[in-house]
Formats: C-alpha cells, sequence, structure tokens
C-alpha cells in the first residue's frame, strides 16, 4: 500500500504518452516496475522483470482501450489500416518470439537503432513524403504489419515506434497515424497480457496478489489513473501542431534507440 503514490503517478504519465503519441508507455513503465518491485520484500529478483513485463501489458490493455475510444470519437483511427495491419503485427510477433534465439541481438538493434535515427531526423526537419504516396494495397500493408511485429517482439518495443513513422511516411495525417497506432495496440496488448498470464501461471514463488506474471495491486492503481489521462493525452494530439507533435515523437524515438543500446551493450 505505500506504493500507491508511485503507481498512480506512473499511470498517470502512462496514460497522458500513450493518448498523446499512440504507444504503450512501457518504455518508461517496465524499467519503473522493475525497480519498484526490486526495492519491495516478497519479490523474487529474479522474477522482477517478469513481472514488470506482465503488469505493463496489462495496464497498457486498458490504457490503449481508453486511448483508442478518444482517438475514435475525433475521427482519428483508420479502422480499415487497423483491420489489415494488426493481423500480421501480431503474425509477425508470433515470428519473432519463436526465431528470437536464432537472431543475433547486437546487429539487429544497431540496424534498428539506425533506422530510428534517419526516421527521428526526417521528423525533426519535417521532410514531408512524396504528395503521390499513399497506402498500399490490403496484403502490403499485412506484410509491413508482419515486419513491425517481427521487429518489434525481437528488439522488445511495442509496435507503435514502427506503426506511426510507417502512416506517416505514407502520408496519413500525424494525428490520425497516432490514432490508427493506439487501436493497433489494444489487441497486442490483449495477447501479451494473456501470454504473461499463462507462462506465470502457479509459480509458487511470486508474491500474493498476483495473477500469473500480473501484480494486481499496482495493476488496480494503475488503472483508473492511466484510463483517465488517455483522453487527455489525445485531446492534446488533436490541439498541437503537426510539426510540435513530429519532433515529440521524433524525440521519443531516439530516447528509445538509445535505452535499447545502453541495455544491450551495457
Amino acid at each position: 500500500m505505500e506504493w500507491w503514490l508511485a503507481y498512480i503517478a506512473l499511470g498517470l504519465f502512462t496514460g497522458f504518452s500513450a493518448g498523446m503519441l499512440g504507444i504503450g508507455g512501457g518504455l518508461v513503465m517496465v524499467p519503473t516496475l522493475t525497480m519498484m518491485f526490486t526495492a519491495q520484500a516478497g519479490f523474487p529478483a529474479g522474477e522482477a522483470l517478469h513481472m514488470a513485463l506482465g503488469t505493463s501489458m496489462a495496464t497498457i490493455l486498458f490504457t490503449s482501450l481508453s486511448s483508442l475510444r478518444a482517438h475514435h470519437k475525433h475521427q482519428a483511427v483508420l479502422w480499415r489500416v487497423v483491420l489489415q495491419i494488426a493481423p500480421g503485427i501480431l503474425f509477425g510477433t508470433l515470428i519473432g518470439t519463436l526465431f528470437a534465439s536464432h537472431v543475433p541481438a547486437k546487429p539487429l538493434a544497431v540496424f534498428f537503432t539506425l533506422f530510428v535515427c534517419f526516421v527521428a531526423l526526417q521528423m525533426i526537419l519535417d521532410l514531408r513524403p512524396k504528395a503521390a504516396r499513399e497506402l498500399p494495397g490490403a496484403v502490403a500493408v499485412f506484410g509491413v504489419g508482419t515486419g513491425i511485429g517481427a521487429i518489434s517482439s525481437l528488439v522488445a518495443i511495442g509496435g507503435g515506434a514502427l506503426t506511426v513513422p510507417f502512416l506517416t511516411w505514407c502520408n496519413v495525417k500525424v494525428q490520425k497515424a497516432i490514432g490508427t497506432s493506439a487501436a493497433v495496440g489494444f489487441p497486442i496488448a490483449a495477447g501479451g497480457s494473456l501470454g504473461y498470464i499463462y507462462n506465470g501461471w502457479g509459480h509458487a514463488a511470486l508474491p500474493p496478489g498476483s495473477i500469473g506474471y500480473v501484480f494486481l495491486p499496482a495493476l488496480l492503481w494503475m488503472i483508473p489513473f492511466s484510463m483517465l489521462a488517455a483522453p487527455l493525452g489525445a485531446r492534446t494530439t488533436h490541439r498541437l501542431p503537426v510539426s510540435v507533435l513530429k519532433r515529440i515523437f521524433a524525440a521519443l524515438l531516439i530516447a528509445l534507440a538509445g535505452r535499447m543500446l545502453w541495455k544491450l551493450f551495457s
């Protein structure tokens, strides 16, 4: 109970970032929860990260629902694209998970970092794609989703970090790219939450209040405040100038790539 203020603050930040940028918030949530769980009595040291990942994914499930509802009210969700790209992302995530042990992590991380920095630079400089460029057909969008899902699972990032740049590259307005990314995040979070519950089910060393690798006391504090903050973030998205929004997202991409490299090479 003494950690409830920290959980509330983390929930507010996660919800706001999810609504504003169409991402889950795991970039901050996972390391923060890992530190919190490690500092608390009753958490086995070897399971703190698993618990943080499971609890983060379960929180994102509710946050993404609130975020996509808010963006839908602004007519900023391209549901046709969601139906085409979400199955591809889920399929790619499965492929990435199966082959994770066979793919060298460091070269992949370096490639991903260079790609992310290139995308971020385009956003910072506000370089615009060719006016004639548009979204490809359903099969191609499914294929792109498969690639996004595979890369996301291999380098441990959320799909929104790649979905938003892809959509903006196809001349989708950045607010609609963020709203569509938020909708795509819901089925990913649902599948991930069930996976962490299943994999941690019956683990004897987990603290009381756990359902698999999901820690309910933290989850129940974070859910209402993340869902409260998500619509505020979505409204902020639709009030900010496009150039400002792109620069904020670019800064997030660079932070994400830097953290991943530090984790791999430290």
